[in-house]
């Protein structure tokens, strides 16, 4: 273990810890994005976006840059960013602050869900250990968000740093060019920022000794569904998924499906995941994204369709209600979905599924964000792959698994949420 190493289950490691399994931070401000691009690092919150690139256009700006830490976990099912923030803080924020020095930063801000109490909470006891490391850091704040799903998203995030509601918008400028305030924000995720601390400790050929050439490092997973241990796990790319479940203690029931990336993931076959590898590359072969590093192992015997059913209802529910696909697209998607599982008859199956596609595909891109995409993924992923569910929900009428408790963790519906209430 890289980013898990001396991580404890049930408190956050101290700075003295910290040091002790980590040693201290070396300064390599005048290398450290050359290192970081000779890792190969590049994004862990689902985009794989080479950091490196980020920095250099940060730091070419005409003004000081900002360095904005995602540590909200959006996604109901994923915990790996927040359990890193509330495990091993200080490794996130030595991450925040080596890439704050290296483009020149001189505030670094550390965004959770409010709401998120054990994150916030080791946070804040990590910055107060820190404090006689002041004259030698950038000022570090916390800052908390809308507990909301689209709230953790980039655009979302730069919109209520410089004031706004935290609602995505639309923008010319990549977020490295102007974001918050208008000035070069370098925003990733707490994991990312986290790979950064340990390039910082030991450089760029000690992280690619593990993964595989075109996907170095490691990548933290949440492991949901039937699985002995959920929870969050550290791989190398490369690895076989049967062997990243058995470090959850393997499936804990036979498997038909997995859901990869999250929520607004792909659907695989059980058949398909078994013999696949822990590779973007391998992934997109299959149609599926490793996205926010959720795989959620799903057992024989339940209906992948009814599950779709909940979560689809449930992303529709968390729409912003600003942009058309959200508003009429995603509700129009979840109401085929409930239709299809509760028995359309043979007689409306052709129409549904074919209305189905067209809806997915209507909304696709045309949103603010990508909520409409992941949303559209997960109900073409799932009419694909489980051909043998729809056909069968035409003959048997309303699935008896819409009673039985979801498999996949998901809070109480929202509604759409006022203006207000994003702030």
């Amino acid at each position: 273990m890289r980013l898990l190493a001396g991580t404890r289950p049930d408190r956050a490691l101290t700075l003295v810890e910290h040091l002790a399994v980590h040693g201290p931070l070396r300064s390599r401000d005048s290398d450290m994005v050359d290192q970081i691009a000779a890792a190969g690092l590049t994004g862990r919150g689902g985009g794989a976006f080479p950091l490196a690139r980020k920095l250099r256009t940060a730091a070419a700006g005409r003004r000081r840059p900002v360095v904005v830490v995602n540590a909200a976990e959006s996604e109901p099912a994923s915990e790996k960013d927040a359990w890193l923030a509330a495990r091993a803080p200080h490794l996130v924020v030595d991450g925040a602050v080596a890439t704050a020095a290296a483009v020149g930063a001189d505030e670094v801000v550390l965004w959770v869900h409010r709401g998120a109490c054990a994150t916030v909470t080791a946070l804040t006891a990590a910055l107060e250990e820190r404090r006689h490391l002041a004259r030698r850091e950038p000022a570090v704040r916390i800052v908390e968000g809308p507990g909301r799903y689209v709230a953790g998203e980039a655009s979302a995030i730069v919109r209520h740093l410089s004031g706004g509601p935290a609602l995505p918008t639309v923008s010319p400028h990549r977020t490295a060019e102007r974001g918050v305030d208008g000035r070069p924000t370098v925003l990733a995720n707490a994991e990312t920022f986290a790979h950064v601390a340990l390039i910082a400790r030991h450089g760029a050929g000690w992280f690619r000794a593990v993964g595989t050439p075109d996907e170095p490092g490691t990548v933290l997973l949440t492991l949901r569904g039937a699985v002995h241990r959920p929870g969050v796990v550290e791989a190398a790319p490369g690895t076989p998924l049967p062997e990243i479940l058995d470090l959850a203690g393997g499936p804990a029931a036979p498997l038909s499906a997995l859901l990869v990336g999250g929520y607004g993931g792909s659907w695989l076959s059980w058949a398909d995941a078994a013999t696949a590898r822990l590779t973007r590359a391998g992934l997109d072969e299959l149609g599926a994204d490793l996205g926010v590093g959720l795989l959620l192992a799903f057992p024989a015997g339940r209906c992948p369709l009814a599950e779709t059913e909940r979560i689809t209802g449930w992303l529709a529910a968390e729409s912003t209600g600003q942009c058309g696909p959200c508003v009429n697209g995603l509700p129009a998607l979840a109401e085929d979905i409930t239709a299809l599982v509760r028995g359309a008859g043979p007689d409306r199956l052709p129409d549904l599924v074919a209305r189905l596609h067209r809806r997915a595909d209507l909304v696709t891109g045309r949103g603010a964000c990508h909520h409409p995409d992941g949303t559209a993924r997960l109900v073409r992923s799932a009419l694909r792959v489980f051909a043998d569910h729809v056909e069968q929900h035409t003959r048997s009428g309303r699935c008896p698994d819409l009673a039985s408790s979801p498999v996949a963790p998901l809070p109480a519906h929202s509604p759409v949420a006022t203006a207000g209430s994003w702030r």
